[in-house]
């Protein structure tokens, strides 16, 4: 689903690059208008969490327990002494835990798919969301519209049905959540049924594949007939039936009596999704009394002048040395829209934090920002500067780039981030992006898919997450 309204997030990212910074039209100026409210009813934002919470909580516990019991020196990791989720190792957190092993498993997939951990190959840490859980309602939130913008792969369809009409009914299905929005009410299922028909319909005319080249008539000595269209034939009710239960198990809807009805998280999820509300961190007040983390979360929806006087004031109040260890600090951090932000203010400090720059510069996580800021510092055109960036780094800046505006900005934004990227094609990006093991892949193909308007890209990038998600090629 697509903003019917558009608005300005102000997000900004590491700077004068698009493959290193989402749209300079992030910082055009807008017409200001009030944002608008959540339809009537709508529970507020903490009852929200709360529910979001109370869904999550069996991945939320899985996700601290693997904090806690495995890792390196934990003399709980497995034997292959890897932070991984074994058979064996979900067999031991069931036991500790109080569960059976495969809902250690199950919640264990929830737990990545709503962004409580990352896999980094074979090992696995907490998630920035989980560090926040307890504290910030915004985290908790977006973690459980990451899980809901990924339904399709929490409840994988039924075997033996035909992919295509699969990823037909996926992207049909955002025209039957809005109509239960707005019907704001249990609907029976017969007449989402009609609604996905029509939809499905609807995508096949607009994709209306034909043939190139001359092409002989039918009956002609040498024509070739048409292939059969086997998503054409397929029954959509049971695939209907398989939406709404998936969406049901991560918590966006009920079903029951031949009706179904969005939940409030779903109701408020889908709205959030029509009117494309940027929900990130306000700027709290007292920026120069926060910490590195707090301080960038708060400039982090300021226009740049204001961002670099913040900055400055913040820097000014505390030594230098101590300034550039917490911004190195609260880069490390899992939040991309952060590491983006600590480089530009690293880039105020100048000089001074040549030497620690140059120490991270060997760090994965750290490495791509480290080398723009010093091709930068050395001297080098800011539109030039990426030229210091392998493919392979180039790529991996381009996820992380993807993961803050698809935790902090908006549907749009992500979408003209895909223009940015230095593959020439999609099916190329998504080959190199699969190949970089960035631990938000699954996440930013998920939110990238829902927010592309082309169905065809839609279902490619789609397919890539699935394949990401499972392990599969």
């Amino acid at each position: 689903m697509t903003s019917r309204i558009p608005r300005d997030s102000r997000l900004r990212l590491v700077r004068t690059r698009p493959l290193a910074a989402a749209p300079q039209a992030m910082n055009q100026r807008r017409p200001r208008r009030p944002a608008p409210r959540p339809p009537e009813g709508t529970p507020a934002r903490s009852e929200l969490a709360k529910m979001a919470r109370s869904g999550l909580a069996g991945a939320a516990r899985v996700a601290r327990w693997a904090d806690s019991a495995l890792g390196p020196g934990r003399g709980s990791a497995t034997s292959d002494g890897k932070a991984t989720l074994s058979d064996a190792t979900a067999g031991q957190a069931a036991r500790e835990l109080g569960v059976t092993a495969a809902q250690v498993l199950a919640d264990w997939d929830t737990a990545r798919l709503a962004g409580l951990i990352e896999v980094h190959g074979d090992t696995a840490r907490p998630g920035w969301r989980l560090r926040a859980w307890n504290r910030d309602d915004s985290a908790v939130l977006r973690g459980w519209v990451a899980l809901f913008d990924a339904w399709s792969l929490a409840h994988p369809e039924p075997a033996g049905q035909e992919h295509a009409a699969v990823a037909e009914v996926v992207s049909a299905m955002p025209q039957v959540l809005s109509f239960l929005q707005l019907s704001a009410g249990p609907v029976p299922v017969a007449q989402l049924l009609d609604l996905l028909e029509q939809r499905v319909t609807e995508l096949r005319t607009e994709r209306c594949e034909v043939p190139y080249g001359p092409q002989l008539e039918p009956g002609t000595p040498g024509a070739v007939p048409p292939a059969p269209d086997v998503a054409a034939d397929t029954p959509l009710a049971p695939l209907l039936d398989w939406a709404l239960h998936a969406l049901a198990s991560v918590g966006a809807l009920t079903c029951g009596d031949g009706q179904a009805t969005l939940t409030p998280l779903g109701n408020w999820a889908v709205w959030v999704k029509l009117e494309q509300i940027c929900v990130a961190a306000q700027s709290p007040a007292g920026n120069i009394e926060q910490s590195a983390e707090g301080m960038l979360r708060g400039c982090a929806r300021l226009r740049p002048n204001a961002a670099r006087a913040e900055y400055r004031a913040w820097l000014a109040a505390r030594p230098v040395g101590n300034a550039v260890t917490e911004l190195l600090g609260a880069a490390r951090g899992e939040d991309a829209l952060l590491r983006g932000l600590a480089f530009e203010a690293l880039r105020v400090v100048g000089a001074p934090a040549e030497p620690d720059v140059r120490g991270v510069a060997e760090e994965p996580t750290l490495r791509p920002y480290a080398l723009l800021w010093l091709a930068e510092h050395d001297g080098a055109d800011p539109e030039d500067a990426h030229e210091v960036l392998t493919r392979r780094e180039a790529t991996w800046l381009w996820v992380d780039t993807a993961a803050a505006v698809a935790d902090h900005g908006e549907a749009p934004l992500l979408v003209r981030h895909l223009e940015s990227a230095v593959q020439p094609t999609v099916p190329a990006l998504l080959d190199e992006v699969r190949a970089v093991g960035h631990p938000r892949t699954v996440q930013v193909l998920v939110a990238l898919a829902a927010a592309h308007p082309d169905p065809a890209l839609a279902k490619a990038v789609r397919r890539a997450a699935f394949q990401v998600h499972t392990g599969g090629s």
